[in-house]
């Protein structure tokens, strides 16, 4: 074990040998691909502003005794006998238009609104799915721009469409794209900065998705329609189809694969950009042409999701991560929501909300090269679950408001860390499903989030008891984790087995 140890720590990373760990090549493409992440936050936070809190009342029939029928589905038609309302007059002093109003999704069909985000979520779900498989296959690039695209067409078209069926349609297109613009971005950024710059860049990444959070209640202020805001949101991904001359397919899946001449053209453009020695691209090609019929006999195979569950070191980590990400993604998305719907300003919450993940990311970005991945996440964990559950026995409005932002401020601390964590511990041949499978988890988690976060009505303790038990749950299961920091990316099947085994 110890001369195996020496080994691993004696041969450097040749691929960051060749291009360097950071540098002006790097910051460019780092740069570019965390501007994906604004987008990101637009289409999956959107529901807010789609369906906003609507009041309304029934218009058609009228009630016989003239009583109000203010946020009533069905009036006294005379006789003793109830009516159900067939028309609505709406509030529209806030919003002109919402979905709400536009196909009268209230009474019987209020949960349609909630489908609305369960079905971006499983869209979502889908896209990490299918691009992360794709994205192992035939490289990082080409899905990254195929899902730019795809996303920048179908939001655009789903602000135009007369039906509510098809304006469900247009979403899941979208979410799907999404859903794969967010991963493969990701995964391509961990692939090309050096290991000790991967725990900041990883944070530093969804610094974009906060801010993003943070532009929403902004820009439907602006817009006041929900076709307003949905053009708004989807424009921008127009100008990140310009990533097809900026971002470089990833030179560590090049070599992997064995595409050896492709890597070397990219690491020597890499290379010149930050002022490294070409001498060392070739030191990189020829260590891995030493072994490159190995390496393309190893990488014909077709790996898929069951690979992660064939040894059984590599499934408990599987396990436990996934369990993780499920707890951020309903949490997180849940408390996005349960926020939206405190008394006050719409605009002014869901900014206070968004808001406080800036000092989460913070704490992150100061803890994430000192302390531990699992300590972090431990904590962040236990920050939510305790606050969340501490709630069911405050009533008072002020500290009910401070608990659950605080435990939204650990699902921003959690959130990051899994992340970066499942990015460092799955093996490179495998990374893009390990970490598609943990944000399918995690999309899962988000997709009954909504109705979760909608349960107060029926018992006020109700969503932060639901919300508060997941986080204590993966912060336990962090126990039987290994830590990755500052650890050599595993690359083969068995190196992620081997890794943390013996620990």
């Amino acid at each position: 074990m110890l001369e195996k140890a020496m080994k691993e720590h004696a041969a450097l990373d040749v691929v960051q040998n060749a291009m360097g760990t950071m540098g002006p090549w790097h910051i460019v493409i780092a740069v570019a691909l965390s501007l994906v992440k604004f987008p990101v936050a637009w289409h999956q936070l959107s529901i807010v502003f789609l369906a906003p809190p609507t009041t309304f009342s029934c218009a058609t029939p009228r009630s016989a005794t003239n009583e109000s029928t203010l946020m009533k589905c069905y009036v006294d038609a005379g006789n003793g006998t109830m009516e159900k309302c067939t028309s609505f007059k709406y509030d529209k002093r806030v919003f002109k238009e919402t979905i709400i109003t536009e196909w009268d999704l209230v009474c019987d069909r209020e949960q349609l609104a909630n489908f609305v985000q369960s079905c971006t979520m499983f869209g979502v779900l889908i896209g990490n799915l299918v691009f992360s498989i794709m994205a192992d296959r035939i490289g990082r690039k080409k899905p990254l721009m195929i899902a730019i695209a795809l996303q920048s067409l179908t939001g655009f078209m789903s602000a135009f469409v007369p039906w509510y069926e098809l304006f469900l349609v247009f979403k899941l297109i979208s979410a799907i794209a999404t859903g794969g613009t967010m991963l493969v971005s990701f995964v391509l950024l961990m692939e090309i900065v050096g290991v000790e710059w991967r725990s900041i860049m990883s944070v530093l990444f969804h610094v974009p998705f906060l801010l993003g959070h943070l532009m929403n209640p902004l820009i439907s202020y602006l817009t006041r329609t929900w076709d307003g805001f949905q053009m708004a949101v989807s424009i921008p991904s127009i100008f990140l189809l310009s990533y097809y001359w900026i971002i470089p397919e990833s030179p560590r899946w090049l070599l992997a694969v064995g595409k050896l001449s492709k890597a070397e053209k990219i690491l020597v453009k890499a290379a010149g950009r930050n002022k490294i020695p070409i001498e060392n691209v070739k030191t990189a090609i020829d260590a891995y042409e030493g072994n490159v019929r190995s390496r393309v006999k190893q990488n014909e195979k077709k790996y898929n999701i069951t690979h992660l569950f064939r040894t059984p070191n590599l499934r408990l980590k599987t396990i436990c991560i996934c369990v993780n990400w499920f707890v951020c993604g309903s949490c997180f998305f849940g408390l996005a929501q349960y926020m939206g719907y405190l008394d006050g300003n719409i605009f002014v919450n869901v900014a206070i909300s968004a808001a406080v993940e800036l000092p989460g990311t913070i704490i992150v970005l100061f803890l994430i090269s000192r302390v531990s991945r699992l300590r972090i996440l431990i904590g962040g964990n236990l920050l939510s679950g305790v606050s969340l559950l501490l709630l069911t026995v405050i009533s008072n409005s002020t500290a009910t408001v401070l608990l659950a932002t605080l435990g939204l401020v650990g699902m921003v601390i959690s959130f990051p860390t899994v992340y970066l964590y499942s990015s460092e511990a799955f093996p490179t041949v495998v990374r893009n499903i390990g970490v598609g499978l943990g944000s399918i988890c995690a999309r899962t988690g988000s997709m009954i989030a909504p109705y979760i976060a909608t349960m107060g009505k029926i018992q006020p303790w109700l969503p932060p008891v639901l919300f508060g038990v997941g986080p204590l749950v993966g912060a336990s299961l962090c126990l039987l984790l290994p830590e990755t920091m500052n650890c050599k990316l595993p690359d083969t099947l068995e190196d992620g087995e081997n890794f943390g085994k013996y620990v």
